[in-house]
């Protein structure tokens, strides 16, 4: 009897198992024919939003090669560009070509692809990020602040050089880490300008070559650190305060912009966006201020390697990135600027004509 009912309980087991490989192979063969399904459709769907890219592309040049009707070709010009965002913010983006993940993303995370093929998880991405940059722009100026305050409270005005290298491997964390999401998010259709993913990579290189310069205390710390480190440590203040204001402000301005359709949901908070008319007179005259310092302490130091204060080459390869740094930002800042002028001069254009015609109307009528 034993035997038996052992037989029978093998052979009804034996039957569960074909019955679950027979449902295997079905599903295996509804969930081929769903991904041979899905594949033409999206294909069809990427020939279809390749061809309307590539209309798109060619409208705008044919637009911009017109000289007659400035103000329609504004008005034919910006409704292109709406066009253009809602294609890049719905879904539709992830069929359209990917950018090119370029040499850094390639060397930190090898071959793969970090484009979302969904918009939600873009979005996520980018919020991610300016979660990131609130929180580091505390730290950014808490970091040299208590520094500056140690240094005059406890260590007798001379920084020991393990807490002057512990800040600078944050800051090479910082901005590795900066440049890290700010590929990645180009890749997701940011438009973040490349000025500003340069910037954190000349910052990662100037923060290597800090953690390389050896820091000695007294009788040498005058002339190490008196302007050297004391004045990279307000300038970094100084960036702390630029980017709080910068990340209150512009956001504002940013989500308006996106609302009237002249940016697109992915397109993040950096120096490419300034705010409204009254916060520029706040944020204009700092960032300009910030960049004559930054510009003042590299050539400080590379005026203190020339008259043999400090000779090291540290000393000259951080001057030299902190000169060239300044003068990328200020560039970048009076183009901003006059855009937005050429914008608002358009605007007032547009405005005064459509006053006129009105007025017009109103006489014949």
């Amino acid at each position: 009897m034993g035997e038996e009912s052992s037989s029978s309980s093998l052979e009804k087991v034996e039957e569960e198992v074909m019955r679950l490989a027979e449902l295997a192979k079905e599903l295996e063969e509804s969930a081929s024919s769903f991904v041979a399904k899905t594949s033409s459709e999206e294909q069809s769907l990427r020939q279809r939003a390749l061809s309307i890219d590539s209309s798109i592309k060619k409208l705008r040049s044919s637009i911009h090669s017109l000289d007659d009707h400035h103000a329609l070709k504004q008005k034919v010009d910006e409704e292109l560009y709406r066009v253009r965002c809602s294609l890049n913010d719905g879904d539709l983006a992830s069929f359209l070509p990917n950018k090119s993940h370029g040499a850094f993303l390639k060397m930190f995370l090898g071959p793969i692809n970090v484009r979302a093929t969904r918009k939600d998880v873009q979005l996520k991405v980018k919020e991610e990020y300016n979660s990131y940059r609130d929180r580091t722009a505390l730290q950014f100026l808490l970091f040299p602040s208590t520094l500056l305050l140690l240094r005059s409270w406890i260590w007798d005005g001379c920084l020991p050089a393990l807490p002057v290298q512990l800040y600078q491997a944050w800051l090479l964390f910082l901005y590795t880490s900066l440049a890290l999401r700010e590929n990645i998010l180009r890749v997701n259709g940011s438009d973040i300008r490349s000025w500003w993913i340069y910037h954190h990579y000349c910052a990662m290189a100037m923060a290597v070559v800090s953690l390389t310069w050896e820091i000695k205390g007294q009788p040498d710390c005058d002339h190490k650190q008196q302007r050297g480190v004391q004045l990279f440590l307000l300038w970094a203040v100084m960036q702390g305060v630029a980017m709080l204001l910068q990340n209150r402000y512009q956001r504002q301005r940013l989500y308006t912009r996106i609302a009237l359709g002249k940016a697109k949901r992915m397109d993040v908070v950096w120096g490419e966006t300034a705010g409204v008319e009254g916060q520029l007179w706040l944020l204009c005259p700092l960032l300009f201020i910030l960049q004559g310092f930054e510009a003042y302490v590299g050539l400080l130091l590379l005026r203190t390697a020339l008259v043999g204060v400090v000779s090291e080459w540290q000393v000259v390869f951080c001057g030299i990135l902190l000169v060239v740094m300044a003068a990328g930002n200020f560039t970048n800042t009076v183009q901003t600027l006059m855009t937005k002028s050429r914008v608002k001069a358009k605007v007032k254009r547009s405005k005064s004509k459509q006053e006129l015609s009105l007025g017009s109307t109103a006489k014949n009528s």
